[in-house]
């Protein structure tokens, strides 16, 4: 079995988002298993200390905004730095992810619906809270919507969306995205070089 990241993360982040797509392309050269774990980081905040956008002081709002204009300039990918429909609740598509990986859906598709997802947040500034919005973005990446959308309430999903966050507060998880490595935490996707010297390393020793 290959090793495993552990990947604890929102679609509604714009830093998961922006670190997204790299941190798959780290695992793929490597040869590492990317372990999607999707969690309710509202709960996360609340054990945290962390704070929702809405709530931050201003000095900190205007930051994060300078952060996310030079983090796209630099990796040159679009952002839609104000989405129309931000902050949008994202219980839904994190129990959809949740479905597709209980019903086995192999981990590169897995990170395929997830990125899709962020990117209807982040660039094609779509309401990830409407079921209709769901389906679509589902049946583009070839999955089938209606079972999975049929599937967010069960027992197994909410079961395993507790679980997630809990562990998430349980390790030390403050935001996202949060990538763990044999009990290592690495928060932040501008921590992905560390990520990839980690595995690397463990690859090749």
């Amino acid at each position: 079995m290959p090793a495993t990241i552990d990947y604890y993360f929102t679609v509604t982040s714009p830093w998961s988002y922006l670190g997204d797509a790299r941190f798959r392309a780290i695992a793929d050269r490597h040869g590492w298993q990317i372990n999607h774990k999707p969690v309710d980081m509202g709960e996360v905040f609340a054990a945290s200390g962390g704070l929702p956008l809405a709530k931050r002081p201003p000095q900190r709002v205007a930051y994060r905004m300078m952060e996310l204009k030079r983090w796209r300039r630099r990796l040159d990918v679009p952002l839609t730095l104000e989405p129309a429909y931000f902050p949008a609740a994202d219980k839904m598509a994190r129990r959809l992810i949740l479905a597709a990986k209980n019903d086995g859906l192999d981990a590169p598709r897995l990170g395929d619906l997830v990125h899709a997802f962020m990117r209807a947040v982040w660039v094609e500034e779509k309401n990830i809270a409407d079921t209709a919005t769901l389906a679509a973005i589902m049946g583009a990446v070839g999955l089938d919507s209606g079972h999975l959308l049929d599937r967010t309430d069960a027992a197994d999903i909410v079961e395993t969306e507790l679980a997630y966050t809990e562990q998430a507060k349980r390790i030390g998880v403050f935001g996202a995205p949060t990538y763990v490595i044999d009990g290592e935490l690495f928060w932040g996707q501008d921590r992905l070089d560390f990520v990839e010297e980690k595995v690397s390393a463990q690859a090749h020793g």
